[in-house]
């Protein structure tokens, strides 16, 4: 294993879903699982492919209830691909004796290559390999090469090629209630020698989808057409020692695609004109070199290694090819069903590293987010509010997917999600608006899209807020904050909270910082916008009011989470630790036992401590003594440690949080939550859950860890500030960002000293404030500055 190969030793069915996930391959179009193609879709194996932004909506009778779902679908499977000896059962490692199986994901290459050596009857020995890739450079191709060779005697081998549309979407256990049955008119059939193709449509969203494929060996093809299965047919005469190859090359287009006419059209002519596997594997190299030396990475060590790996899966779901797409971040990536592929807040943890490598991809995934601006202020009308109120979990159209009913596995019981009251998602687009912004240089888009997207979330947050006669303050009732466990007060008829400081807080930024913008537009443009909104003058003064003055409750002095929290018991955390030992889904747990966590005081993940991980802590003083409050060093560092001792760190964002906030404090303890933020997938540190799908926002979190949280770096006014945080884990490290024009500006921490290099270019320097100073890079030269002790 090197630090640009992730390699897995031996066959272990158990693990089987974890490594498909971790070893899917994608190009930011669409991504297949690392599932073998010789083996079907069972209790151990899960093939998958997905396309980025294609779902469906079926119905289904769930505990008497009819449940609407909207999810990615899994498309044909485009892998299958069989051998077995001459008329004998076809070989799987579940079925046959596996002398040795290893495979290795190449990252640098983006390339997927697997052993496996199988012991036949009479002595002979089958090896094969075979390398995989999802085309980078031609986001539509993908190709298996299978090399097989016999040792020991001649051997005749069948082998069998297919592409499979009688799958359906039951990759995660709990939903396997739900219908997932979404391709319907599967037909297949030939479009020339040696090619095959089939075409289905989704159920409800009428998406067409065409795949064609091309099967190249020494043998002659034949096809055979099966209900909802494209086949091709070949027997190869293996001799001793002589490998043969088989090269399988597949094109796949939807109707979402822009610039073709019929899908299945367009793939047959694209996989016709496709060159052999090995131009194939050159060109895909050179975009995947393209890749990282725009997103460049040098961290040593084991935490290297993970790092390459987050980044080699936030670019397979988001690459370059998303800025021509309608989609938003899937939480999960395109790496599997959980959470049905639909986009959360999780953005939050993901455009600020995009924004700084890939700027045009931040601008498309904002641009899902306006296309869905309407749809957001028809929701926000249906609650009685103005301004735009964002969905918890987006999808398709922008509508709110978040399920009515979730099912415990703990106790098999299908409970009220109350999800949806996450009103804060608004407040993490405005803060990915104003980010972008920042590190791009876009007025265009920030005085456009994002000034209208600003206006309306503020106006929403404004909305929102009712004043209170008795604190002589305005507070935002009725929400669930990021925690997640707390959805109502104990013994409440109704679900939400009052006062949740993370949301109440960053309702006055978003506040604050709309009306920053609104000061400084262009008068034509503000013109515009207010004719086209009804924007007053006296609106604005009522958002400056309610910015500062709304309340944030504190108790024991420390922030509190919500009003109320203070009243709520205290669990009894090392006995519940010894009966359970996880107790990361401690909701789940309680709610087994009859009880529930609404009566605890504990959290899942972070939540009044995300102000410190969005803010640094200049600026989060400044936004609580915007809203009257002095909020000390002093202050900060109790409610770190409160929140600290409760919390079951249930969610793979928690770790990477909490390790963030606690490297800005300079706390001996952060490196240990970096570490449980860099092991949350690899090591399925919530209990199967990777299997579904890689967790993106906790990958691209930790790579913005590295990237801001660790350097300190902001990227305010026109100017990069860094403010370095000593690490001794890692005390080298660096990685280079796109800046305002600048392509290629390296960053390297070394020894206490900051080297800061500008290639050359015709841009102007760049202005750079750190401890205390500022300096002005010069585009071609290398700054170095001594950090303080």
């Amino acid at each position: 294993m090197t630090s640009w190969t992730w390699e897995y030793d031996g066959y272990e069915p158990l693990d089987e879903r974890l490594r498909e996930s971790l070893c899917t391959l994608g190009n930011g179009y669409f991504a297949t699982r690392r599932a073998l193609p010789e083996c079907v879709a069972d209790d151990v194996h899960y093939p998958g492919v997905y396309v980025a932004g294609c779902y469906d909506r079926l119905t289904t009778e769930v505990a008497g209830r009819r449940v609407e779902n909207e999810e990615i679908v899994n498309l044909p499977n485009w892998l299958p691909l069989r051998f077995r000896p001459a008329d004998g059962a076809w070989l799987t490692p579940d079925t046959a004796l596996i002398l040795e199986h290893r495979q290795v994901l190449h990252l640098d290459t983006g390339l997927l290559e697997r052993w496996t050596r199988y012991g036949l009857a009479e002595g002979h020995v089958l090896s094969v390999r075979q390398l995989r890739l999802v085309h980078m450079g031609d986001p539509h191709l993908a190709a298996v090469r299978t090399e097989f060779t016999v040792y020991g005697d001649a051997l005749d081998l069948d082998v069998e090629a297919a592409l499979d549309g009688g799958v359906t979407n039951s990759g995660v256990a709990r939903y396997r209630a739900l219908d997932g049955r979404h391709l319907t008119h599967v037909h297949s059939g030939t479009a020339a020698p040696g090619t095959v193709w089939l075409r289905c449509r989704t159920r409800a969203s009428d998406r067409r989808i065409g795949l064609a494929c091309h099967l190249t060996a020494e043998a002659p093809v034949t096809d055979a057409h099966e209900p909802q299965r494209a086949v091709q047919r070949l027997r190869l005469s293996l001799e001793p020692g002589r490998t043969v190859t088989v090269d399988k090359t597949v094109a796949l287009h939807t109707s979402r695609d822009p610039a073709i006419g019929d899908p299945l059209r367009a793939a047959a002519d694209r996989v016709a004109a496709a060159p052999g596997f090995d131009e194939l594997l050159a060109s895909h190299t050179r975009a995947w070199e393209q890749l990282w030396r725009r997103a460049e990475l040098d961290v040593p060590g084991q935490a290297g290694r993970i790092l390459r790996l987050h980044l080699f899966h936030v670019l397979q779901t988001l690459s370059p090819h998303t800025a021509d797409l309608d989609v938003g971040v899937p939480a999960r990536g395109l790496h599997g069903e959980a959470y049905r592929g639909h986009v959360f807040w999780d953005e939050l943890f993901v455009l600020p590293y995009l924004d700084l490598h890939f700027p045009e991809v931040s601008r498309a995934l904002l641009r899902y987010r306006h296309r869905r601006l309407a749809r957001a202020c028809s929701a926000a009308r249906a609650i009685g509010r103005r301004g735009a109120l964002y969905p918890w979990q987006s999808g398709s159209d922008g509508r709110e997917e978040t399920q009515q009913l979730h099912l415990n596995p703990s106790s098999g019981r299908w409970l009220p999600d109350n999800s949806r009251l996450q009103h804060h998602v608004g407040s993490a687009i405005a803060y990915n608006v104003w980010q972008y912004c920042e590190a791009s240089g876009d007025t265009e888009f920030l005085h456009t899209m994002g000034a209208e997207m600003l206006l309306h979330i503020a106006r929403f947050w404004a909305d929102s807020a009712t004043y209170d006669d008795h604190l002589g303050r305005y507070r935002i009732r009725g929400v669930v904050g990021p925690d997640e466990y707390h959805d109502a007060y104990p013994d409440a008829e109704k679900p939400g909270l009052d006062d949740n400081a993370y949301t109440t807080v960053t309702a006055a930024w978003v506040l604050a910082r709309t009306l920053e913008l609104m000061r400084t537009l262009p008068a034509p443009r503000r013109l515009e916008l207010t004719e086209r909104t009804g924007l007053t003058d006296g609106e604005l003064e009522e958002w400056d009011q309610i910015s500062h003055s709304l309340y944030v409750p504190f108790h024991d002095g420390v922030i509190s989470q919500f009003s109320g929290y203070r009243d709520l018991a205290e669990l009894d955390w090392d006995g519940y630790r010894e009966r359970y030992d996880d107790i990361r889904r401690l909701d789940r747990i309680l709610e087994a036992e009859g009880d529930t966590v609404n009566r605890y005081k504990a959290s899942k993940q972070a939540d009044a401590l995300m102000l410190g991980y969005l803010f640094p802590p200049s600026e989060l003083r400044r936004l609580f003594e915007q809203l009257g409050y002095r909020l000390g060093e002093e202050t900060w560092l109790r409610t770190v440690d409160y929140y600290l001792d409760r919390t079951s760190h249930g969610s793979t964002l928690s770790g990477l949080v909490h390790g963030r906030i606690l490297a800005c404090a300079r706390r001996a303890e952060a490196w240990t939550y970096c570490e449980e933020a860099l092991r949350s997938d690899i090591a399925d540190i919530q209990g199967g859950t990777t299997g579904e799908g890689i967790h993106l926002g906790a990958m691209a979190g930790t790579l913005d860890l590295v990237q801001r949280g660790l350097t300190g770096l902001e990227t305010r006014e026109g100017a990069l500030w860094l403010d370095p945080v000593p690490v001794p884990q890692l005390s080298s490290y660096g990685f280079t960002i796109r800046y305002r024009g600048h392509w290629g500006v390296g960053l390297r921490l070394r020894h206490r000293q900051l080297e800061i290099t500008v290639p050359r270019s015709d841009r102007r320097p760049i202005e750079v404030h750190l401890s205390g100073r500022a300096l002005s890079v010069q585009p071609g030269e290398t700054v170095r500055v001594a950090l303080p002790e």
